[in-house]
Formats: C-alpha cells, structure tokens, sequence
C-alpha cells in the first residue's frame, strides 16, 4: 500500500501542474533590438499564430535575435534538418523543420521559440537568460525559403497570439497572408 501511494504521489507532482492554467503573460518584447522597426507576418498554411521577423533595414543574415523575456533555456540545438542556405549560397537547400532553434521558459507555462537561426544558438539548456539578451542569430537554417526569425509564444501546451510591451501583435490565423510594423521595445534587461 506504501509503494501504491508514493507512486501516486509522484503521478500527481508531474500531472496536477500539467493541468493547471498559465500563470499571467510576462511583458514580451519583440526578439529584436531596441527602437528597431520590423516586418512581422504570417502567410496560409504557415500556422496559427506562427509569426516571421524580416527587418526592415540592413542585411537580414546574421542580424541579432535576442530573448523576448527572461527565463531559463530549456532547448539549443537542431530541430530536423539544417539544410544547406547560408549568407554565401542563399538558394542552398532547405532543410527540414526549424533548423537551429532555441526554446526559453519563463515560468508560470510560458515560453518562447525561435527557430532558423544562422548558426548553433550561443546559449545552452539549462542557462539563465536575461530579457534583452543575444541568443543566436537570423539564419535561413531548416525549411526556409529566406532567412528570417520564426518566433512563437506559448502558454501551457498551445501557441497563442503574441504580444509585445503589453499589446497584441495582431497575427492570429494563417488563413491570409497578413504583415505588420512594429517597433522594438526590447532596450534593457530589466531585471525580470
């Protein structure tokens, strides 16, 4: 009877928190610079509030990703395959998947994702990130047509629409191709 209740005990440490809601949303920024103004957009088929960070100005390749809120790296690595397009062989191969990704939990089931990073992330799992801090950066790695910065916000389980400083983005559904503009927040570690 013992065994029977230490190993409910334990069912119930890893699903009850499962199970509960999320916490309150963190105060994301965009993962770009700060004061820096982008084109943010999702097309059909791409996924449900999926979003892609182009800038505006300068070369694409290698620009910073930085982390939208502080919090701990729960993933560095390759997601599928990397492919073969780099600054030097833009229409290289695609790969598959999302290519060098990285994945930051901020407490209270949130967290963020980047993916298509040009190059292995320039953090590792188990590190502590602050807001504001350089993660990786913009590549064309996994299937990907342009190097770009995908960008998801989760809550629990299930991606959600993004906010950034305290607003929705706005990108919701993939049923059309939709962009906006939108300026950078993400000037300082806050402490958070």
């Amino acid at each position: 009877m013992v065994g029977l209740v230490g190993v409910l005990g334990a069912v119930a440490y890893v699903v009850v928190p499962q199970v509960l809601p999320p916490g309150p949303r963190p105060l994301f920024q965009m993962p770009v610079g700060c004061g820096e103004t982008w084109q943010l957009g999702t097309y059909p088929g791409h996924g449900d509030n999926d979003v892609d960070f182009f800038p505006l100005k300068g070369d694409p390749w290698g620009q910073p990703v930085l982390a939208s809120y502080a919090g701990t790296v729960t993933v560095a690595g390759i997601n599928g395959s990397l492919g073969g397009r780099t600054p030097e062989n833009p229409e290289g191969p695609r790969g598959r998947g999302g290519g060098y990704w990285v994945k930051i939990d901020h407490g209270g089931r949130w967290e963020t994702q980047y993916l298509h990073l040009l190059e292995p992330p320039m953090v590792q799992v188990g590190q502590r990130v602050a807001q504001g801090q350089q993660i990786g950066r913009i590549g064309s790695t996994g299937n990907s047509g342009a190097p770009h910065l995908h960008y998801e916000q989760r809550a629990g389980w299930r991606k959600v629409e993004t906010w950034f400083d305290g607003r929705p983005s706005g990108i919701t559904h993939d049923d059309t191709e939709y962009t906006v503009r939108l300026t950078s927040n993400n000037c300082a570690a806050a402490g958070n």
